[in-house]
């Protein structure tokens, strides 16, 4: 360290002298809840079944293309536009913006129903 008083540099203390790091914060992701994730590209609908440091895995998944609304699709749980996974999907957690409760049944049927 440098004897000047305007010198910011310090030096780290050795490896066996650092204090322990505090625990992770918990997650408010829980196991077999019903959310609403949207990602930097898409939108899922699903429950929680697994949580990695890298991926949420969701089951009873849907990419859902259109939301309409947004705020109505929370509100209500109509949707415009729902593609539903045949097996649970792995989302990324690096690509995720922000994750909701899904207060409604989740959707399992292609919207708009063909005619």
């Amino acid at each position: 360290m440098s004897d000047n008083p305007n010198d910011k540099t310090f030096e780290l203390p050795p490896p066996g002298d650092a204090p322990p790091a505090p625990p992770p914060p918990e997650s408010p992701l829980k196991l077999g809840e019903a959310v609403l994730v949207r990602c930097v590209t898409h939108y899922y609908t699903g429950r929680i079944v697994a949580l990695t440091a890298e991926a949420i895995i969701l089951d009873e998944a849907c990419w859902i293309a259109n939301t309409g609304r947004f705020n109505a699709a929370l509100a209500s749980g109509k949707l415009e536009e729902v593609e539903p996974f045949p097996d649970p999907v792995f989302v990324a957690r690096g690509a995720v913006v922000d994750i909701t409760k899904w207060r409604h049944a989740l959707p399992r049927s292609v919207l708009p129903a063909s005619t």
